[in-house]
């Protein structure tokens, strides 16, 4: 997709896990396109590392360490965003993980207890915490990695898979309030099979990666998703993988 490379200026985004895989090439792109950015993952100094590549004037950008699983403190990153900015125009959720492999006969019930902390609390914790400033910016924009999983459900991950189903359909449901609020706010999936980055691609370069995406193509959805372009997508699922 071709989109003006100042498509995201004058707002600011921020990104839930933003030192995983996928963040840094999304903190790259939603910076290149002119947003303000507020980082968010568990390693400051990481945090820092990413934040000097960006190549944006430090006033710019926000790094915070904060846990998403406890809803008191992700309430408290959206309101210092909030303050620091004076407006926050997307929040995008990339905190990721996974555990299976199991039959799910066999599977400890802690997969699901991990599963629901990792991928169904924390985005029902921002979704709650950036509602109003999202809602309040008229532009505002929420969106979730989520996974070809939450819609084929494979009996070795169904831990995984069904606390993909449960963010894909609360996001749907935030989609819902943004949609009778009519203020211009939306939410949306970005739904992929798995993740690839350039250097994957570079240290196996036989392997096909038919059902991977591609994580600039990601992050480019991204900043569509967060752009006018895409005004009128709400509770969309976006799929992203190949079959």
């Amino acid at each position: 997709m071709t989109l003006d490379s100042r498509a995201l200026a004058g707002r600011t985004i921020a990104i839930a896990g933003a030192n995983g895989s996928l963040g840094p090439y999304v903190a790259r792109a939603v910076a290149a396109a002119g947003a303000t950015v507020a980082l968010t993952d568990r390693d400051l100094p990481a945090l820092e590392i990413l934040a000097a590549e960006l190549g944006v004037p430090a006033e710019r950008v926000d790094c915070q360490v904060v846990d998403l699983m406890n809803e008191t403190e992700t309430r408290k990153w959206a309101h210092s965003v909030r303050s620091r900015f004076g407006g926050v125009d997307g929040l995008l959720h990339l905190v990721g993980g996974w555990r299976g492999g199991k039959a799910l006969a066999k599977s400890p019930l802690e997969d699901w207890d991990a599963m629901n902390d990792l991928l169904v609390r924390t985005v029902q914790h921002t979704s709650r915490a950036f509602h109003d400033a999202l809602n309040d910016s008229g532009v505002g924009r929420f969106a979730i990695i989520g996974a070809r999983q939450a819609a084929e459900p494979s009996h070795k991950n169904a831990a995984y898979a069904a606390a993909k189903a449960a963010a894909e359909a609360w996001t749907f449901a935030l989609a819902d309030a943004f949609k009778e609020a009519d203020h211009g706010a939306t939410a949306n999936v970005v739904a992929i099979n798995a993740l690839v980055t350039p250097e994957q691609r570079t240290a196996e370069p036989d392997k096909a990666f038919k059902t991977f995406t591609d994580a600039e193509d990601i992050a480019d959805t991204l900043v569509w998703l967060c752009s006018d372009a895409a005004g009128k997508c709400n509770g969309q699922r976006i799929e992203l993988y190949g079959r």
